[in-house]
């Protein structure tokens, strides 16, 4: 059933992302327009996720996934029959509503069923490598749905999975009575989205407003005073959705400014080369979907090289040495042209960024939640997991602006939709992307501090363990989540969990009273009757 909930939000976006052609033939979406099918879901999900988090804690996993998975599967129908843009987009924001309830509950029940050990351990490889093989996969089935099917087949595919996982949520899983009754912090969750939407929305508007004009101007005041209440809200309210003297932490701070831009650049990535393989090199869905394989290979492997490496030498170099191979790959795909093909213009630098962006998939991961609060783990990996999707937003928000612009600009013979005048557009995109990445590898190499790989710890990471307990992780989870988010399922291993099960005390609670706590804290805190922090939970090796 765990499975079906991750197999569920990574499908979602993966099996859309190669359709967006198709979609937009079909209900006449603008060139600006496109994006917000994306944009709806990833904005709402990012936005939400810590309060899906803690819903699931107040209501319990079965009622928070028998409710996540019914509208999952009623929006995913409600998205397949649109008939409009403005219906596709209402549905996909609500899919994202969904995705942000799902998410957490499908690891926390793992982590409250499962005892630290080999068991968890288990567990864990099987759930990410669902999420590794339906972001793989997702591309593929997108392809093969939308040229074999209908574009609508791509959301109408969520629906026998609801059928099927809602009754076993509603048989297999137990609701934990949680130990604190806090209430959820609703009014910081609906600001915070509501500023990141209308900071998107402006953005994406500056193709028919100038950046200069009064409306732009009003729109981007508007997202600040949204940005400043949702501040005040945050620093007034008994229980925060984000405390934000967390943020004080300068490797957490610099590893959600990393992920930011790294999503800014990735996002568009995808999108513009969904764009190009299908409307200029005019490639069918399923080719397209084979075209994206070698990319999901790159960033397993780069995965799985920095899970090994980080032991020896650390997390920064790999993550600086990361960004700038993903800041060459994207640079590279700016050099596309009309005339081109996938040999010559998308196999190099897919692979070359690919490897990058697995190199600093787990490292950035591993960077930001060190130095952490053990009782504020899951809380750092929502931060970094609501990070990447508001920066995949505002970056594909601000991407499209671009290539609309050189589009619109450039002399073509066959006018604004010809080949040359997208292509320039495209490129123009990627170089941007390019250089968004370069800007993240400086930061990185800058700000992050240095740490001792024999020594270093993060959340849950005993001094004992080091780097080579985060290595372990990242072998289980994240990469899967690489495979994911290499397919545009840039929602695997970081889910929300904010430590309540830990008391004000710092010992734990007990399980009768409180769930165990997420995968922010790489799976060491207690659970299901486990032992206190300083009682040796660590088992031996």
């Amino acid at each position: 059933m765990v499975c079906l909930c991750q197999l569920m939000v990574v499908l979602d976006v993966s099996v859309v992302n190669v359709a967006l052609p198709s979609i937009r033939a079909d209900l006449g979406f603008g060139a600006s327009g496109l994006q917000w099918v994306v944009n709806a879901y990833t904005l709402t999900f990012g936005g939400l996720l810590l309060l899906g988090g803690r819903l699931a804690d107040l209501a319990g996993q079965r009622r928070a996934a028998v409710l996540g998975l019914g509208l999952f599967g009623v929006t995913s129908l409600l998205g397949g029959l649109a008939q409009s843009p403005a219906e596709l987009v209402a549905a996909r924001a609500a899919q994202g509503v969904a995705g942000a309830v799902l998410l957490p509950v499908s690891l926390t029940v793992i982590t409250t069923t499962f005892a630290e050990g080999p068991a968890r351990h288990r567990a864990l490889a099987v759930w990410g490598a669902v999420a590794g093989a339906g972001g793989a996969a997702g591309v593929l089935l997108g392809g093969v749905l939308t040229e074999y099917l209908d574009w609508r087949w791509t959301l109408f595919v969520n629906v026998p999975i609801a059928v099927v996982a809602v009754p076993l949520a509603a048989r297999c899983l137990r609701d934990l009575r949680p130990g604190r009754r806090e209430r959820p912090d609703v009014v910081g969750a609906l600001l915070g989205t509501a500023a990141m939407t209308t900071l998107v929305h402006t953005v994406v508007r500056t193709d028919t407003y100038a950046w200069g004009s009064a409306r732009t101007l009003g729109g981007f005041a508007l997202a600040v005073l949204l940005a400043a209440a949702f501040v005040v809200v945050e620093r007034r309210t008994a229980a925060p959705l984000v405390r934000l003297g967390i943020l004080r932490t300068r490797s957490l701070a610099v590893a959600c400014l990393t992920v930011f831009l790294i999503a800014c650049g990735q996002f568009g990535a995808f999108y513009f080369a969904s764009l190009y393989l299908q409307g200029v090199l005019d490639y069918s869905p399923v080719a397209t979907g084979l075209a994206f394989v070698p990319f999901s290979v790159g960033v397993v492997v780069g995965t799985i090289v920095a899970g090994r490496l980080m032991p020896t030498v650390g997390p920064r170099p790999l993550l600086v040495a990361g960004l700038a191979l993903g800041a060459v790959g994207m640079g590279w795909f700016g050099g596309v042209s009309a005339d081109g093909g996938f040999l010559t213009d998308m196999l190099g630098p897919s692979l070359v960024a690919s490897f990058g962006l697995g190199l600093c998939m787990v490292t950035n991961t591993a960077a930001g939640t060190s130095g952490v609060a053990r009782a504020e783990a899951g809380l750092a990996s929502g931060l970094l997991n609501s990070a990447r999707q508001c920066g995949g937003s505002i970056g594909l928000a601000v991407l499209v602006t671009v290539a609309s612009t050189v589009t619109r600009h450039h002399d073509d013979p066959a006018g604004a939709a010809g080949p040359a005048a997208l292509t320039a557009g495209y490129a123009r995109a990627f170089l941007v992307a390019g250089a968004l990445m370069a800007v993240a590898a400086v930061a990185a190499a800058v700000l992050l501090p240095r740490t001792d790989p024999r020594t270093a710890t993060g959340p849950g990471v005993g001094r004992d363990g080091g780097a080579k307990e985060i290595a372990e992780v990242a072998d289980v989870a994240d990469v899967a989540e690489a495979a994911a988010e290499a397919a545009k399922a840039s929602v695997a291993a970081e889910v929300v969990r904010a430590g309540e099960a830990q008391a004000p005390d710092g010992t734990v609670a007990d399980p009768a009273t409180a769930p165990a706590t997420g995968p922010g804290d790489g799976g060491d805190r207690p659970a299901s009757g486990l032992r206190t922090p300083g009682s040796g939970s660590r088992p031996e090796r």
